[in-house]
């Protein structure tokens, strides 16, 4: 499988990596917010996202509906450190596929 990840912290970048790699998945790309996997999605052509909720210049959760407005089959799975069962709530109405809360 072809995941992209995208989290503002380095740390859980690689954290996520190495997870995807031992699982036998291909990290095709790294965004570290939301601009940035916006204007890279279409090239890495992911099967997946991962995708912080918290993050610089534009959230994971802004992101989320611009990726699904523009690639309606995007599959994207929402990771936070915060767990608030508001932003749980409102990725899976946005189009998020699954929410992890670590």
């Amino acid at each position: 499988m072809r995941i992209m990840i995208v989290d503002d912290s380095a740390f859980m970048r690689s954290m996520i990596r190495n997870v995807v790699v031992a699982k036998g998945g291909i990290v095709v790309g790294e965004a570290t917010d939301g601009l940035e996997v916006i204007s890279t999605y279409a090239e890495c052509s992911p099967d997946l996202v991962t995708m912080d909720i918290t993050m610089r210049n534009m959230g994971g959760l802004d992101a989320l509906r611009e990726l699904i407005t523009v690639y309606p089959d995007a599959r994207i799975i929402m990771v936070s450190a915060i767990g608030q069962p508001s932003d749980m709530i409102e990725a899976i109405r946005s189009g998020a596929v699954g929410y992890v809360w670590y």
